[in-house]
């Protein structure tokens, strides 16, 4: 009668095959985390520096495109976020940038919102105007949908109306003020001047 189990040199050979194919695995894991760790990094960076030139080009009285919005409202494939990685904040952005339409957004040009023309009050002065005829405090939304009704010929949008509303808040012409999660702001008050005499 003859055994059919394999020698103890066949099941060496082939436990050693396994733990070098499962220490490959582990080797080969730990790069592909690196290089996440690496691009999520590098896509934080980049939003931030995204949110940055738009507050730039507000305060320098034009208006942003709206590629910000299209892109981080696009659906993409989730990216788990590397084991061991502190980035978490980092984990939630990837899926605005995967996928094969990530490339298409430095290559293809958007459609701009509709210019100021020469003339036309910035978005802080009819933000501001608006609030200054207010009894009461207002929301962005609010002040978006009102400014939408005034001006039906500009494409008012709710975050270039919040940001023009932080900028009236930064340079001291309007007050923010929160109930719960939300914002509002009015202008402020006017200060009582010294009497002199």
């Amino acid at each position: 009668m003859s055994e059919t189990l394999p020698g103890p040199s066949i099941t060496a050979d082939y436990s050693q095959r396994v733990a070098d194919d499962l220490s490959a695995n582990r080797d080969e894991q730990e790069r592909v985390r690196a290089e996440l760790a690496r691009l999520q990094d590098e896509l934080v960076r980049l939003e931030d520096s995204e949110h940055v030139l738009t507050k730039m080009q507000e305060v320098l009285g034009g208006t942003p495109k709206q590629t910000a919005k299209q892109g981080k409202g696009r659906k993409g494939a989730a990216v788990p976020a590397a084991r061991g990685s502190n980035s978490r904040k980092a984990a939630g952005k990837t899926a605005a940038a995967t996928g094969p339409r990530a490339s298409e957004k430095a290559v293809t040009p958007k459609k701009a919102v509709s210019p100021k023309k020469a003339g036309e009050p910035t978005w802080l002065e009819l933000t501001t105007a608006h609030l200054k005829g207010q009894s009461e405090p207002r929301s962005a939304a609010e002040v978006a949908a009102s400014l939408t009704e005034a001006h039906p010929e500009r494409a008012v949008q709710v975050a270039v109306v919040r940001n023009s509303l932080e900028q009236g808040v930064a340079q001291g012409l309007l007050e923010r003020s929160k109930q719960g999660r939300s914002v509002f702001y009015s202008t402020v008050a006017p200060a009582s001047a010294p009497s002199g005499s």
